[in-house]
């Protein structure tokens, strides 16, 4: 398992980074007139708010995952990494209006490259948050059971 000093320095980094994203998403809000596509740009702005209270919440809540040392890290990477995508991929979206798969928010197709680059952010995007979300579970469900076998143990 984790040692505690490197589980409480990832726990205190989400949380800045959480806030920070959650910065960037009040920012981006306030140039949602100015993008390509405002619809798209008020989604980027709502991802970087969510997505940074995620990132705070989840260091809140760090402590109490069971996991080993391997799927902590992986875990912290991942969910800086999809939260941080997340937000710049949407925000890309709403700056050149491109994005065939955000019909809903006004995307529309722009051209191959940038089309690309917006589909494969928003799959890895949703691949790496799902997995996340996956680890999380898993690593609350095992300190579910260590807390469980110490009762009983006691």
């Amino acid at each position: 398992m984790e040692t505690n000093a490197t589980s409480k320095q990832q726990a205190d980094k989400l949380i800045f980074l959480g806030i920070f994203l959650f910065f960037l998403g009040l920012v981006i809000g306030l140039l949602i007139p100015i993008l390509a596509k405002p619809r798209i740009g008020l989604s980027s702005h709502l991802e970087g708010v969510m997505n940074g209270m995620f990132l705070v919440i989840l260091g809140l809540i760090w402590n109490r995952l069971s996991l080993s040392h391997f799927w902590l890290k992986t875990t912290f990477r991942l969910a800086v990494l999809g939260t941080y995508f997340n937000f710049l991929t949407i925000g890309l979206a709403a700056a050149t209006g491109a994005g065939k798969l955000l019909p809903i928010a006004g995307g529309t197709e722009q051209g191959p490259l940038i089309e690309s680059i917006i589909t494969l952010g928003l799959v890895a995007v949703t691949l790496s948050m799902l997995f996340v979300c996956m680890l999380v579970m898993k690593g609350l469900v095992n300190q579910s059971k260590q807390s469980d076998l110490s009762e009983n143990n006691s």
